[in-house]
């Protein structure tokens, strides 16, 4: 079903109630212990580490409310999504216990660093490597454009075991503790000025006790996907709530904005590029309810389809939307004061990460119609 229940309506009125209070200016720290508080941080973890026991449908309407009232929480892709689903799918019992109820609660925030300088979009030229030491790992490696960093309690890492470096591709994944010896981070300088902060990481001889890795060793693939799939519908969220917010500000420019005799929203050549962004984000968010439900289902290889098909259509959607704002307000779009300018920026965002969209037709050329890969 692609049509939304009471439960998620009333959700959904509930988090945007929450996103106007706080709105563009909002305090990133304040918004997360609220939205935390009032169980929206965790609605997709399990009832029993102290989550909500929804899933991705839930948690993506959380995000796209709070985008559209124009005070998204990036880390809401990585923390509870990517991290929190893969604790939840594959973790131990102690892993869950430790730390399920934190993501859940706020309490604890955990980032994911799986792209590396070299590797691109080419995840199966990941050099991070994990080495047995005795009944521990050590990691060594590099990853870049990892988000949160500073504000994270632990980061999951994607790396490989040793003996898979010639071989198919073996990720493995491991929780590093922010303050672990060997575990360095520098802040990139970006032109995207965004709350949560890029990072480049160094790993460099990182020992890790036995109880670091997650899942087995040998499925780090399906544990992977796992998380990666909830990040691309997430990503979605994040992007057709930011286009609904700048559609929003641009629809209501145009019903006010008079030139001549009519608002500007009444000519055609302003109000037909806004109708038809509103569309888009619509069909967006369609193709991400249908990922959501695919997903919770517990079907991977359908979810997989649909979540790389629902990030490229929000991202197209999103960076539309937000240049028609802009072109719909002329000067005005330009100024500190409406708010629309530094989105063009974000906007990109939706579009590049966590993967292009030229691998996402890549993706759907070889998989979806059976095309031969060029590459």
């Amino acid at each position: 079903m692609t049509i939304e229940s009471q439960e998620h309506t009333a959700l959904r009125a509930a988090v945007a109630a929450l996103g106007q209070r706080h709105g563009r200016g909002y305090e990133r720290e304040q918004l997360w212990a609220e939205a935390a508080k009032l169980g929206y941080l965790g609605v997709n973890l399990p009832e029993k580490h102290g989550g909500g026991g929804g899933g991705m449908a839930e948690l993506s309407i959380v995000l796209e409310e709070l985008g559209a009232a124009g005070c998204p929480l990036l880390m809401m892709v990585v923390s509870p999504a990517i991290c929190g689903t893969v604790i939840a799918r594959f973790g131990t019992p102690e892993q869950k216990q430790k730390w399920l109820p934190g993501l859940a609660d706020g309490s604890l925030t955990m980032a994911f660093g799986i792209t590396e300088p070299d590797a691109g979009s080419n995840s199966h030229r990941i050099t991070t490597t994990a080495r047995r030491d005795g009944d521990g790992w050590v990691l060594t490696g590099r990853k870049v454009f990892i988000s949160g960093v500073d504000i994270a309690d632990a980061t999951l890492i994607v790396g490989r075991t040793e003996d898979a470096r010639t071989g198919r591709l073996k990720p493995c994944l491991f929780i590093v503790p922010r303050d672990a010896e060997g575990f360095q981070r520098s802040q990139i300088d970006m032109e995207l000025q965004a709350q949560e902060k890029q990072f480049e990481l160094v790993l460099d001889n990182v020992a890790l006790p036995a109880d670091a890795l997650v899942g087995d060793e040998d499925a780090g693939l399906l544990q992977l996907f796992a998380g990666l799939n909830p990040e691309r519908i997430m990503t979605a969220a994040f992007a057709i709530g930011m286009g609904r917010y700048a559609l929003a500000r641009a629809i209501d420019y145009a019903k006010t904005r008079q030139v001549w005799k009519e608002p500007i929203g009444a000519h055609q050549a302003v109000a037909h590029p806004l109708a038809q962004a509103h569309i888009e984000l619509e069909l967006a968010r369609l193709m991400m309810q249908k990922a959501a439900a695919l997903y919770d289902a517990g079907d991977d290889i359908g979810a997989g389809e649909a979540a790389n098909m629902a990030k490229y259509a929000a991202g197209e959607a999103c960076v539309k939307a937000v240049d028609q704002a802009v072109h719909t307000l002329g000067g005005n779009g330009l100024t500190r004061e409406y708010g629309l300018a530094s989105l063009i920026t974000a906007a990109r965002v939706a579009r590049i990460a966590p993967v292009s969209r030229e691998m996402i037709l890549n993706y759907v050329s070889h998989q979806s119609l059976g095309l031969p890969k060029s590459y």
